[in-house]
């Protein structure tokens, strides 16, 4: 399942540089996720390296955007090239 940042985002930058694929950037307001890039860290860390550093807990998982472990792993695998 792909993650998403929610309302109470303070767009503090904490989460951007910390995402293997480049899947968070910079909204009009707060940040985003792009459920097409977003491993939620599979194949790279071991948890959501987003939710770790976040200091509002508003990184939740998009109920919207539902994947298994195996299909996050292929996504990353393509990601990565």
């Amino acid at each position: 399942m792909a993650l998403m940042i929610i309302d109470t985002c303070t767009a503090c930058d904490a989460c951007e540089p910390v995402c293997p694929n480049e899947a968070i950037t910079a909204g009009e307001t707060i940040y985003v996720i792009d459920p097409m890039k977003c491993t939620e860290c599979v194949g790279a860390e071991d948890e959501p390296q987003c939710k770790l550093v976040c200091p509002e807990v508003c990184i939740v998982e998009n109920p919207d955007w539902e994947e298994t472990p195996e299909e996050l792993q292929e996504k990353f695998e393509a990601l990565q090239g």
